[in-house]
C-alpha cells in the first residue's frame, strides 16, 4: 500500500515537471506580444515598457491588432502578455489566462462603439446588447 501510494505521488510530480510548456522571464511593467512562427516555439517581443497595469498592455496590443488590420492583415486574434499573465485581444474583447493554451478568462468586453471597457461598466439595453457611448455623427 505504501509502495502504491508513493510511486502515485512520484508519478504526479514527474507529469508536473513534463510540461511542455515554454518558460517565460517578465520584466517588471513590461508588455509583450507572443510571436507565433512557424514550427517554432512561441517567442515573446517586448512592445512596451513602463505599463502600470494589465489594461494599459491589452490597449497596446489593441492599437498593434487594429494596425495590422488596416495594413491588409485578415488576423483577429493576437496574444500578448504582462507580468506573467497571457493576454488575447480579439473582436469580442480581452481575455487573459496563466498560459497560452489553458483556460481563459473574461476581463474586458467591447462597448457598442467598440472600445474595451470592463464588463460591468457597460450599459445595455433591455435585449443584453451593448449600447454605443458616443454620440451619433452628425449627418450633413
Amino acid at each position: 500500500m505504501r509502495l502504491a501510494v508513493l510511486a502515485a505521488v512520484a508519478g504526479v510530480a514527474l507529469l508536473g515537471a513534463c510540461s511542455n510548456q515554454p518558460k517565460y522571464e517578465f520584466a517588471e511593467g513590461a508588455c509583450y506580444f507572443v510571436a507565433t512562427p512557424d514550427n517554432e516555439p512561441p517567442r515573446l517581443q517586448k512592445i512596451a515598457d513602463d505599463q502600470p497595469q494589465l489594461e494599459q498592455c491589452a490597449a497596446r496590443l489593441e492599437e498593434m491588432r487594429l494596425r495590422f488590420l488596416r495594413m491588409g492583415g485578415s488576423n483577429q486574434e493576437i496574444a500578448g502578455a504582462y507580468q506573467g499573465r497571457f493576454i488575447f485581444v480579439d473582436r469580442e474583447g480581452v481575455k487573459i489566462g496563466k498560459s497560452l493554451t489553458g483556460s481563459r478568462f473574461f476581463a474586458m468586453a467591447r462597448t457598442g462603439d467598440g472600445r474595451l471597457a470592463i464588463p460591468g461598466a457597460i450599459q445595455r439595453d433591455e435585449t443584453g446588447r451593448p449600447i454605443a457611448i458616443a454620440a451619433e455623427p452628425a449627418t450633413k
